[in-house]
């Protein structure tokens, strides 16, 4: 069986038989399309059984009969209107694939030039330069109907970032190393870049802000486009994304890590409550000051630190902020005058069972009231009033109100909405992803990673770490028209800072499956650790900007299958819904 690449959309073929299109699906194809009429030859497999084999493989089908040498305009209008809703990749195929690569050919003559057009025709094994003359036809009409002074000029990139934040930089270094001459372009509407995981620190009076930032042209690589702006929309099926200011960007492989959106507005009163009437939260990087503030000046009352529904980033920050508070008020003869809550929406002190003894310890020591499935719904900041919606034993609701001194939110998080509304996200708005190879499960030349996907992993920097590799490798994949082997297994990491000077070091990936990257004799993860907690503070920043955002993968390269892995649903790697 011959397949022959045009992009990493759509590929075509030589006359396919019925087994041909079992083939085709192993390879990752999701639509075929046959430009053949039926029975032009008699050695033709027929229309129906192709159709039948399709459909049983879970494959769309498209029948477009083409006559050889007689494509019209109509043909390529019909062609282009089945690849605009058709489901990625593509195989089209005829006796000998020419037909299907040049109504391929003329469907992109009004975006494409016609020597762009022909040297990739030429590459896929099809001259067809006889059609030189009609591709330039095309292409100048389109420029005349299009090209107006205020249309919007196309960029072309072999590769687009959507996302300048530890994702998207990371994705790109890991390229680069690869693959030095790749035109890659970022769209990153922000100045700043942040090192998000050090914010529990700045909380802790362990970090100052100023530690946790660099300006983001400092950091964006040299030979990357930066687009400084928002991504608007996706149109997946013409391979382009259009910018906030109208701008259209073409690319061949796209990677969608924008992260996700702290939701504030979700609960009423809090965004109006927040950085006064001792409200606070280490989510935000001008309130994790606050939140220090709020320790070192609280001397007795009440101190509420809350975690909404999951899916959220570093599902253990809002204990982390509450263990290092009671550890700076036991030092300082406090901790007794200060009634502690943890009010969480889960059924679990932590989604992964071998931590929870540990942590359980120093709730005892620390005399943490918990409560679980507790849900933050309303904060009143003037009357010092949360509001929590409560779930129990038998699945019955109520509400309920406490009074706080101190209260640190962790808000509920989603997707950003230019990915929610789009093609490109799952029923609940998240990327919809393969939780192996992380490509897109509609699109294969898109892929994704970080905050907004909807892998089963726990959102933090560690994964991105393992990700990063794994996307770079696979867009490689794609572009030379292989298919995706490299794998993720889900891994993330929480470094749970349970006093100052010790930390649990959580790793685990899919299935919450225990995966220490060091052996138990230097750091046992499932108890507290000094030599952990030097890795969380001078180490591990040092690696993310040093390391991770530079291309260097250390304990990080990414496994490669010499197959296609299979699909399947991975497990949560933290499920707080279970307790544990």
């Amino acid at each position: 069986m011959q397949i022959n690449q045009l992009s990493p959309f759509i590929s075509v073929s030589p006359q396919l038989t019925p087994n041909d299109i079992g083939v085709a699906a192993s390879r990752g194809f999701k639509s075929i399309i046959c430009n053949r009429p039926d029975q032009e030859s008699q050695d033709q497999p027929s229309t129906t059984d192709l159709k039948e084999a399709a459909e049983r493989l879970g494959l769309n089908w498209y029948y477009q009969p083409v006559v050889s040498g007689k494509i019209t305009d109509a043909n390529i209008a019909d062609f282009t209107a089945i690849m605009d809703k058709a489901q990625g990749p593509v195989l089209a195929f005829c006796r000998t694939g020419t037909r299907s690569s040049t109504l391929w050919a003329l469907s992109q003559a009004p975006r494409l030039s016609p020597e762009a057009i022909l040297t990739t025709t030429k590459a896929a094994g099809y001259d067809l330069s006889a059609q030189h003359e009609r591709l330039n036809a095309l292409n100048q009409s389109a420029t005349k109907q299009f090209h107006s002074p205020t249309a919007t000029h196309k960029a072309n990139h072999d590769v687009v970032i959507i996302g300048g934040g530890a994702a998207g930089q990371a994705v790109a270094a890991s390229l680069l190393k690869r693959k030095p001459s790749l035109t890659i372009a970022i769209v990153e509407p922000n100045n700043e870049h942040y090192y998000q995981p050090g914010w529990t620190l700045v909380g802790g009076g362990v970090f100052e802000r100023s530690e946790t930032s660099r300006a983001m042209k400092d950091i964006m690589p040299d030979s990357v486009h930066w687009y400084h702006a928002a991504a608007a929309s996706f149109t997946p099926e013409h391979h382009s994304i259009t910018l906030e200011n109208g701008e259209s960007i073409s690319y061949r492989a796209l990677i969608v890590a924008p992260g996700l959106i702290l939701d504030w507005d979700a609960i009423p009163g809090l965004k109006d409550s927040l950085g006064k009437y001792g409200v606070t939260s280490n989510y935000r990087i001008d309130l994790a000051p606050y939140t220090w503030e709020l320790v070192q000046s609280t001397q007795q009352g009440t101190a509420i630190f809350t975690q909404p529904p999951m899916p959220i980033k570093c599902a253990g920050a809002p204990q982390k902020a509450m263990y290092l508070s009671c550890d700076h008020w036991k030092r300082t003869g406090r901790l007794d005058n200060i009634k502690v809550e943890f009010c969480t929406a889960g059924a679990a002190l932590f989604g992964v069972a071998d931590y929870v003894p540990a942590l359980m310890e120093y709730i005892t020591e620390y005399s943490v009231e918990l409560a679980f499935q507790t849900t933050l719904v309303s904060v009143d900041g003037p009357t010092k009033t949360a509001r929590f919606s409560v779930i129990d034993s038998e699945g019955k609701s109520t509400e309920i109100e406490k009074q706080f001194d101190m209260l640190h939110v962790c808000p509920p998080q989603r997707a950003p909405q230019f990915v929610a509304q789009s093609q490109l996200s799952d029923d609940a708005g998240w990327l919809n992803l393969n939780s192996e190879t992380l490509q897109h499960k509609h699109y294969g030349n898109i892929f994704g990673l970080g905050d907004c996907s909807n892998t089963p992993n726990a959102k933090t920097a560690a994964a991105v770490r393992k990700q990063a590799p794994v996307v770079a490798e696979n867009v490689l994949m794609v572009l030379q028209g292989e298919v995706p082997r490299a794998i993720y297994d889900g891994y993330g990491s929480c470094p749970l800072t349970v006093e100052r000077g010790k930390i649990v070091l959580a790793e685990f990936g899919y299935g919450g499956k225990l995966q220490p990257t060091f052996p138990s004799w230097l750091v046992k993860g499932t108890q507290p650790s000094r030599l952990s907690w030097f890795l969380k503070e001078k180490m591990l920043p040092w690696i993310y900007w040093n390391g991770m955002l530079k291309g260097h993968e250390w304990l990080a390269r990414p496994t490669i299958l010499p197959h296609r892995p299979s699909d399947h649903e991975a497990a949560q790697a933290c499920n707080f819904d279970q307790k544990q």
